[in-house]
């Protein structure tokens, strides 16, 4: 059973008193000069607490900590550097109900979920540390006698994970972990929309004895202390989770120095619904990859292509699922599906997404507006039918909880249009046709492919997009092997 051990007094929340909350740097938190950024609960505007704008100046002392620390790390054995991360995955499960409570707040995720990803997140860094004695190289095959040829795996050096809002604390966990492993060090940058719970696993991370240097941590907004990150010629590798523009903005910056560059960005995910589907778990599984986050998740189910012959009754099957969601404050109520969006703009977009779809065509079966619960940023569950391809709704990511149908006539159909997108990280095909599930597979142009299941990745499997949906991926052995370089050694003799 999992202790909770409060990071404050039981009586006090987030909102009662309101704090300053200061950057960590090389193994000591470090006083703030200049602006401070207000962190605001989505879902009733509540203050929680103020971050650094952290100029750039103070991003470089970050990144110079991880640069002098990184050579002593890289020389720990690989075991060693594991054993680190188990301490910080223990301190994790030892505050889970702070820190799921912290993202409620701050991010608007509903109970359960907040849980699941303190939970994930512990489990992430424990699973990444097993890797330790699993990082392998290769021996090769030379044309020379007497030669052996070793392929070595190396660390890239310095790190910068820029973070986004959505899932903030388990990325924390999907950049550190492997590349505290892998021997490097990191300077993580939270979104200034979701920092305070990146400034808590700050507290906990300097209760171990993780050498200084090896994790730092800075806030601040994209302009200022993103740029000053991304831009820093002794950063190494870039790993960034967030939108298609601010991943190509990241590239040109990055480029300058020829840095190496992670990016998870956007999607579309398409959901196929077949003729032979059990289309009463094809509406219950596309639901809950729509309303998870309140669609604010990249491998959301963004569109679903439904197979003429059984389109009305899985519309009917699929509403019903949306017109029970229990959505509002998830700081008042521990019992809902789905909380706020993230911020006013997040609900305009939103808005603006369902207004043009109704112009161009398309018909609201249920929802389609802002909910008016008094304050927030809340958006009523909306499934959309009378799609077509052209529609912006069946092209653009959404991000909210919006769930656009369109009939085809057939799988070719189906498959065809999902892939003419400019996106590729997920997709997914519901039928009791073999087949039909192979022929998909192979067909369907994207990172991920799920079938008759919800929309949520595995740690050990590859999270990766195609298209403009990112370069390179997370997750895995292929996940961790993207924070290291190979060295190749010519021996002789």
């Amino acid at each position: 059973m999992t202790t909770d051990t409060p990071l404050r007094k039981p009586a006090e929340k987030l909102s009662d008193h309101p704090q300053n909350y200061r950057n960590y740097i090389d193994g000591a938190f470090v006083a703030n000069s200049g602006e401070m950024i207000d962190v605001m609960n989505p879902a009733n505007g509540a203050l929680l607490g103020r971050i650094p704008e952290t100029d750039p100046d103070t991003v470089d002392a970050a990144v110079r900590a991880a640069r002098r620390a990184q050579g002593p790390w890289e020389k720990l054995p690989a075991i060693e550097r594991a054993a680190y991360l188990r301490k910080i995955s223990a301190k994790l499960r030892e505050h889970r109900l702070e820190l799921a409570d912290t993202i409620i707040k701050e991010q608007g995720k509903v109970r359960g979920l907040a849980e699941v990803e303190v939970d994930f997140t512990a489990d992430y860094i424990d699973y990444m540390a097993e890797w330790a004695r699993r990082i392998e190289g290769e021996v090769l095959t030379s044309d020379r006698p007497k030669e052996t040829m070793l392929l070595l795996r190396k660390p890239i050096g310095v790190v910068a994970g820029v973070l986004p809002w959505n899932f903030p604390f388990f990325l924390i966990a999907r950049k550190l972990a492997p590349a505290l492993v892998t021997g490097n060090t990191i300077v993580i940058k939270p979104s200034e929309e979701t920092p305070i719970n990146a400034y808590l696993f700050a507290e906990l991370l300097a209760e171990t004895d993780l050498p200084k240097g090896v994790f730092n941590l800075v806030g601040g907004r994209g302009p200022v202390a993103g740029e000053a990150l991304i831009s820093h010629p002794e950063v190494d590798l870039v790993t960034f989770t967030g939108s298609v523009a601010t991943g190509s903005h990241i590239m040109q910056v990055a480029g300058k120095n020829l840095t190496r560059v992670n990016l998870e960005l956007g999607g579309k995910a398409p959901a196929i619904v077949l003729k032979d589907a059990d289309l009463d778990l094809a509406a219950k599984a596309i639901y809950d990859s729509r309303v998870i986050n309140t669609g604010q998740v990249c491998n959301c189910a963004e569109r679903v292509y439904v197979e003429r012959e059984v389109h009305d009754e899985f519309v009917e099957k699929l509403t019903a699922h949306f017109e029970a969601t229990r959505y509002g404050d998830p700081s008042e109520d521990d019992d809902l599906h789905m909380g706020p969006l993230v911020n006013e703009a997040g609900l305009n977009k939103v808005t603006a997404a369902v207004e043009l779809a109704q112009k161009q065509g398309a018909t609201v079966v249920c929802g389609g507006k802002p909910a008016d619960l008094g304050q927030g940023f809340h958006f009523q569950p909306t499934v959309i039918t009378g799609a077509t391809h052209e529609m912006d709704i069946m092209r653009r990511e959404t991000f909210g909880p919006v769930l656009p149908v369109q009939a085809v006539e057939n799988l070719d159909e189906a498959i065809a249009l999902a892939n003419d997108s400019d996106y590729g990280l997920t997709s997914s095909i519901y039928t009791q046709n073999l087949n039909a599930a192979m022929q998909a597979s192979r067909d369907l142009k994207f990172g991920e492919t799920y079938i008759n299941r919800e929309n949520f990745e595995a740690m050990q499997g590859y999270h990766a997009g195609h298209r403009k949906s990112g370069i390179g991926g997370a997750d895995g052995k292929h996940g961790l092997y993207e924070f290291m370089v190979t060295q190749v050694v010519y021996i002789q003799g």
